[in-house]
């Protein structure tokens, strides 16, 4: 039986109404495609936690989770991805890239042009309608 997890997104969007895409580097799992900054909610942890204390990790800045976006289960080859997309805004600092290979900010009529992991198609979906 495949195991279910459930993983955190910030969508940051920035004062020209842009939002963070982040590229996933060839170390990683799915190398190539891009996401929605986050990862695993750990045991103990609420979905704003956890946001937060991932993107403090992976893109070294401080965001406050306001509200859950989109919630979609995906099941890959390995196992059920419940992934919890949460608007954020930042806080104090700027996103850098310590584990993806590149950030970019992007309008919501442009985010189709990327080619995305197939657990996030259903909040960029949701973002691209969302004006």
């Amino acid at each position: 039986m495949k195991k279910s997890i459930d993983v955190v997104a910030a969508i940051i969007e920035n004062k020209n109404n842009e939002i963070l895409c982040a590229l996933r580097s060839p170390q990683m799992s799915m190398p190539n495609l891009w996401e929605f900054p986050g990862g695993k909610v750990e045991q103990g942890e609420d979905f704003y936690t956890a946001i937060e204390r991932e993107i403090s990790e992976e893109l070294d800045c401080k965001i406050e989770a306001t509200a859950v976006f989109n919630e979609h289960t995906h099941e890959y080859e390995s196992a059920f991805v419940h992934l919890i997309a949460i608007k954020c805004r930042i806080v104090e600092g700027n996103p850098v890239p310590r584990e993806h290979s590149e950030l970019l900010w992007l309008k919501r009529e442009k985010l189709a042009s990327l080619k995305w992991a197939p657990a996030d198609v259903p909040a960029v979906e949701e973002l691209i309608k969302e004006k």
